[in-house]
């Protein structure tokens, strides 16, 4: 199947709305998307971070809407 969207004619907040769509739809069944190993090391990088005190973190909406105030 072939979709054509015209991708230069959506907004930031649209575009963001549809990658969204699409996530929800892929990770129905997580084990069709393969994680390629550099997703590996960035966890590890990530957890060393956590584990030094040099990260903080923010609840998902929280983060989704600071995305889309600075792209909407």
């Amino acid at each position: 199947m072939s979709v054509d969207i015209s991708l230069n004619e959506l907004t930031t907040a649209e575009k963001l709305e549809l990658m969204e769509r699409l996530w929800v739809d892929l990770s129905r069944q997580p084990q069709d998307v393969p994680s390629p190993a550099w997703h590996g090391v960035v966890l590890d990088e990530r957890r060393e971070a956590v584990r030094q005190g040099r990260t903080t973190f923010v609840a998902w909406e929280e983060a989704r809407q600071r995305l889309l105030d600075r792209h909407g």
